[in-house]
């Protein structure tokens, strides 16, 4: 395999290679990436190893700590943006600190984004897919290639943005948009709430659960016949079924 690949996937999974010397921070980011299918994360708690993981296999995304010892954040994130194989990397900074002044050398030396901690899980999980997004990369169930459904009622068209049901046309507003493709995107797949929230509203902490809820109901009223593809998995969330 040609370890010059930037973006590399294994088995489909994205590989984040995550440096981070605080073990309970380190389990946290691996656990919020890893319980969703799309991620496998690789760790590393020093800047030197983390330097090493990124030139032996160039991951899709990097967290980065920020208050490293012996080479900070900063440093690793410079250096890898001097190498050609993680030059365009997306670097997301975690940092403790609230100075604006940290945040602004971050972005001077080419971090993406960055990410004050204690974050929510749905936050970082957020800010990782919008750092592929932007990059030109995503997960492989946020693929947005030949996105269309074709059923016994429902015809979805995302790329055109058409749809219709028993031959009649129907509108959704952008959440109803964005809730069905991640549905059809992911049929008959569980999704939780949270992966919903994640997915189609970013990280806004002024949005809960029971906003998914809302436009489930919502959603399944404008998809008449079809409503029943949308079934509720009582304790775990949503599914859309064939």
């Amino acid at each position: 395999m040609d370890t010059s690949i930037v973006g590399e996937r294994t088995r489909d999974r994205m590989r984040v290679l995550v440096v981070e010397d605080e073990p309970d921070i380190a389990a946290l980011i691996k656990r919020t990436l890893e319980r969703t299918g799309d991620f496998q994360v690789d760790m590393a708690v020093t800047g030197e190893a983390g330097l090493d993981k990124a030139a032996e296999h160039p991951p899709a995304v990097i967290i980065v700590d920020l208050n490293l010892p012996v080479l900070d954040g900063l440093e690793v994130c410079r250096i890898l943006r001097a190498r050609d194989a993680s030059a365009t990397v997306p670097i997301i900074m975690v940092t403790a600190r609230t100075s604006e002044t940290d945040r602004i050398r971050g972005l001077d030396i080419g971090v993406d984004d960055c990410i004050t901690s204690p974050f929510t899980p749905r936050e970082l999980s957020a800010r990782v897919r919008m750092a592929l997004q932007r990059s030109g990369t995503t997960p492989a169930s946020d693929s947005t290639s030949g996105v269309a459904y074709r059923g016994a009622h429902l015809i979805a068209d995302f790329d055109n943005v058409v749809f219709s049901v028993d031959g009649i046309r129907i509108r959704f507003t952008r959440r109803e948009f964005e809730l069905l493709r991640c549905l059809v995107q992911n049929r008959n797949r569980v999704l939780s709430r949270d992966r919903l929230l994640e997915h189609v509203w970013g990280y806004s902490h002024d949005v809960d659960a029971r906003s998914v809820d809302v436009h489930i109901g919502r959603l399944r009223g404008k998809l008449g016949t079809s409503a029943g593809q949308i079934e509720t998995i009582v304790g775990l969330g949503y599914r859309f079924v064939e």
